[in-house]
């Protein structure tokens, strides 16, 4: 194409603006949210001045009424000549939301979006509506069997939906095609030719499908790289250099943020062109992929502004001391030991001793990095990089210490904080003692699995001022109520701090609380640690906080005790209103029965299938991914995580750190009252829910969705091997940032190896659902048919069942996953479960249950009623 024709198509191009989007746009939705409409009216304004030429409008929200959102969001705008001179693009999944919307529109609205996702009827129907309103409408490269992610895929569909929509009469012209970009350069070789399948799909559409129009959402493109928007905008301007010839009408992007394709730096712009059209790199450059030059490449502009190299290059030149504080905030490890020594020279030219250089300028800086967190303009992530920092600074002063018998900084208090006895999991532990640390207090950290004379022999040889315990599963607020107990039968009186993700506020007060004598404390998270250590080791403010928290705990024990709770229905009737599946629907036999084995599932896929969200709640970033990468307040941190979360990732897929082991099997089985019988006798009884329901609702057992004139029942275990090594190595450099990281990737990993070996179970060897192709947004979302429940988990809360599990299946043998005699998995990133595959079989809450259950389960179980009162003992509270 000439540069006169590019010129023409380029001016015909259309940026359609997305922040006024609650789903793409963290300050659009607060604003909505808050009901601020004027100055969510002004986000749009911004928008249209920024050269969008059309302005999507989605109010998708579960927390909003969407159809009042949008109504009262589109009169509005209406009303600015402005903004209403530029079309609206009505975005919702809802019928009623983008009717409301249709409804207040002035000018021809645009519909977005409609597919064949759900099949061709309902496709059609929503195409009739559109007409109706004389919307054209964004049809999406979607059909019954999932997203097109090939050129003849994306064509294969287009050209479906084309030759039904205008076989209705639905006007051509008012036809916007969105092929599906994705993100390429993301390290997996599928996804290499997904830019290049788009534009090339495109370029025949265009010819095949006469007077339609084509857009997709750019930033789906370059999403491997968000944080690094130098690269970022390289590759939109690049992409959209080559697909708007091939015929690309318009885009979802931000006009102002796109660069003139010729003045982008030539070698970053040759490897953008290299990936996007899936070409060789030079051979003299030392790749041998386009991705991986552009990953390593982008290692070079991340962060670059002419403002941020400037201030880069400055902070090298303050005083040493200054150095050090930038270096802690910042959290950059670079140049610290260099400094630290030139510190150290520093001090003993002018007689001072190697300890002054912690309990001066390094504990200054830790002392701002403490400041910003506790005032909330630091989150944890930039935290545990900062003691990262520290303990290399650190680690390089402790030989002259030593060599002058120095005894160590003072710290503010000195804490032993362990995970109990059992209970394996130690990733919150860890990010609590790092913020601890960070903030002056010494942590002695006994690990996981402690028993309690461990914990209060190291409390003692230490002289503790405080004992941290921590838990994850259910049977260590037992272990806790244990540690409790004996810390009192041995006359102890310090502080002990109870935290988890298991643990609460009201168990605390009604279990551990009255078996100690001292103060105990339950801790939310890291945010909280410091000021409840600090207030406890007061002289002036530990008496008024304990007697506070001895108030609140007193009071919650009064309002339970006082609490008129859920009325429970006897046994006997929560059976029979139990909930009736219709079996006539159950799942013929599995395709492949019997049990399989994965020795070494492929990491890379399990990487494509990786739900992010709980991954930002383990580091306390609050809020949904990927939109918590925009979010106003702790989107900054948010990206610089996920920049060093995937660069960990590449390495641990590329250098094989992981190896993912996982065993299903199937089973014929009948259901026997509350309890699924296995061939051959194995008994695995369930509970029920007990409490009494109003209008008509079931109380569900996992038992009701398996039929007793007989069906089949499956289990499953997985597990990610080899963090150990790793672990030590990163302990032992002082990188509490990269160990905790990779404990945290670790447990993505197991949870998406869990994902998607259901995937495989339903697809292929149970095959009820061989047609399946979802994505992994709607794989997270559980839009599939069947669950896994896990024992321990609200629907199956004993954990005790998984040993059977175990037996059933040889889980330690063929996957190397063993039991604690808590029946926490070793190692620690594993899940567990069964699968039933019901269309009817759903999760849910078996909750509160009374003692006729509890006594009845006991028996069912063949085990002792103290035993099981101690496996359900959260459930009779």
């Amino acid at each position: 194409m000439s540069d006169q024709d590019f010129a023409a198509a380029a001016s015909r191009f259309v940026n359609i603006g997305e922040r006024t989007n609650v789903t793409g746009s963290a300050r659009f939705k607060k604003l909505v949210m808050a009901g601020d409409y004027p100055a969510a009216v002004e986000v749009a304004r911004q928008q249209v001045e920024n050269g969008a030429q059309i302005i999507d409008v989605n109010m998708d929200e579960g927390l909003l009424d969407a159809v009042e959102a949008m109504t009262t969001f589109l009169k509005l705008i209406a009303a600015e000549p402005d903004i209403a001179r530029v079309p609206i693009m009505v975005d919702s999944s809802k019928w009623e939301v983008i009717e409301a919307g249709l409804k207040c529109v002035s000018g021809k609205p645009i519909v977005n979006s409609i597919s064949m996702k759900e099949g061709e009827a309902p496709f059609l129907d929503s195409a009739r509506k559109c007409m109706d309103y004389g919307a054209a409408v964004v049809v999406m490269a979607f059909d019954e069997t999932g997203q097109a992610d090939t050129k003849q895929r994306k064509i294969e569909i287009c050209e479906r939906a084309y030759k039904l929509l205008t076989g209705i009469g639905f006007p051509p012209e008012d036809i916007i095609f969105d092929p599906n970009v994705f993100a390429v350069a993301t390290g997996i070789e599928e996804h290499d030719r997904y830019a290049l399948d788009f534009i090339e799909a495109v370029s025949v559409l265009r010819k095949t499908c006469p007077h339609v129009h084509f857009s997709g959402g750019l930033s789906n493109l370059s999403f491997s790289f968000r944080g690094n928007e130098t690269v970022r905008r390289a590759m939109h301007s690049v992409f959209l250099y080559h697909a708007i010839p091939a015929g690309l009408d318009m885009a979802i992007v931000n006009a102002g943020q796109l660069d003139v394709y010729d003045q982008i730096d030539p070698v970053l712009r040759d490897a953008c062109e290299d990936v996007i059209l899936m070409r060789e790199p030079p051979a003299d450059s030392g790749f041998e992929t386009a991705t991986e030059r552009l990953i390593a490449l982008a290692e070079s502009y991340k962060g670059k502004s002419p403002e941020a190299e400037k201030q880069a290059a400055e902070w090298r030149g303050y005083a040493v001391e200054k150095r050090l504080e930038h270096a802690l905030v910042k959290g950059i490890d670079a140049h610290i030991v260099d400094d630290t020594e030139e510190m150290r020279a520093e001090v003993e030219q002018r007689g001072g001793r190697p300890i002054e250089v912690i309990e001066g300028p390094l504990m200054d800086g830790m002392n701002v990095v403490g400041d910003l967190f506790g005032s909330g303009k630091m989150f944890l992530p930039q935290v545990v990089k900062s003691a990262r920092v520290m303990k290399k600074a650190v680690a390089h002063l402790i030989p002259y210490i030593e060599a002058e018998k120095e005894e160590g900084a003072r710290p503010k208090g000195r804490i032993v904080m362990a995970t109990v006895k059992g209970d394996v999991h130690d990733i919150g532990k860890n990010i609590v003692g790092v913020v601890l640390q960070c903030n002056g207090y010494e942590v002695i950290d006994l690990g996981v699995m402690v028993p309690w004379p461990d914990i209060l022999k190291a409390a003692n040889e230490n002289d503790a001022d405080i004992i941290g315990l921590s838990g994850l599963i259910t049977p260590s607020l037992d272990e806790m109520v244990t540690v409790a107990e004996e810390m009192a039968r041995a006359e102890m009186a310090i502080p002990l701090l109870i935290g988890g993700a298991t643990t609460s506020k009201v168990h605390t007060a009604l279990r551990i609380d009255p078996a100690y004598a001292g103060p105990v404390i339950h801790v939310l998270d890291a945010s909280r640690a410091v000021g409840v250590a600090s207030q406890l080791l007061s002289d002036t403010q530990r008496d008024p906080y304990v007697v506070k928290i001895a108030d609140e705990y007193e009071d919650v024990r009064v309002k339970r005790a006082g609490k008129g709770q859920s009325a429970l229905l006897p046994i006997a009737e929560a059976r029979e209103n139990g909930f009736a599946a219709d079996m006539a629907d159950k799942p013929g036999p599995p395709a492949q029965p019997g049990n399989h084995v994965f020795d070494s599932w492929d990491l890379a896929d399990l990487a494509d299938h990786i739900d992010w969200t709980p991954f930002f709640r383990a580091w306390e970033l609050a809020g949904n991914y990927p939109a918590i990468l925009d979010d106003e307040v702790v989107g900054e941190s948010a990206r610089s995580l996920f920049v060093d979360a995937r660069k960990m990732l590449q390495q641990i897929i590329e250098e094989q750190w992981f190896t993912a082991r996982g065993v299903c099997e199937f089973w014929p089985c009948e259901r026997n009252g509350d309890d699924v019988v296995l061939e051959g006798g194995t008994r695995l009884p369930f509970l029920r829910q007990q409490v009494k329901k109003s209008r008509e609702r079931a109380n569900f057992c996992l038992a009701d969705f398996v039929d007793p004139a007989g069906d089949w029942l499956g289990g499953f275990a997985v597990a990610i091997h080899g963090i150990d090594d790793h672990s030590a190595r990163f302990r032992a450099a002082h990188d509490d940032y990269s160990d905790i990281m990779l404990k945290a990737l670790a447990d993505r990993f197991a949870e998406a190896f869990a994902e998607r070996l259901h995937q495989h179970v339903r697809t292929t060897l149970w095959g009820y659902a061989p047609q399946e192709q979802l994505t992994n947004e709607a794989l997270i979302k559980e839009q599939y048919r069947g669950i896994r429940p896990a024992p321990g988990y609200p629907a199956c809360p004993d954990h005790s069942l998984k040993p059977i599990l175990w037996d059933l299946m040889r889980v330690e043998d063929r996957a190397g996953i063993t039991l604690t005699e808590s029946n926490a998995m070793w190692p620690t990133s594993a899940v567990s479960g069964f699968y039933f595959a019901h269309p009817e079989s759903q999760y849910f809450g078996v909750a509160r249950i009374g003692r006729d259950q509890l006594e009845d389960y006991a028996a069912r179980r063949g085990i002792e009623l103290a035993t099981a009162e101690r496996w359900l003992r959260p459930n009779l509270d």
